[in-house]
């Protein structure tokens, strides 16, 4: 997974209960765009974000 700044990250929910989350990669700390992440989720966190198999980059348009 390779993102940049700006980016967005898509985690998909894993239960019927829960909405899946998006928010805006702030910054990229791994090498080269790889994770980890620190994202600003639509909610308004922030957090450090080591994105599994349940995530995806969206690259801004």
């Amino acid at each position: 997974m390779k993102a940049t700044t700006g980016d967005q990250l898509h985690v998909h929910s894993r239960t019927v209960e829960q909405a899946d989350r998006t928010g805006v990669i702030l910054e990229v700390r791994g090498e080269n765009g790889d994770p980890p992440y620190v994202v600003r989720f639509d909610d308004g966190h922030e957090r450090l974000v080591f994105p599994g198999g349940d995530c995806e980059v969206e690259v801004r348009q």
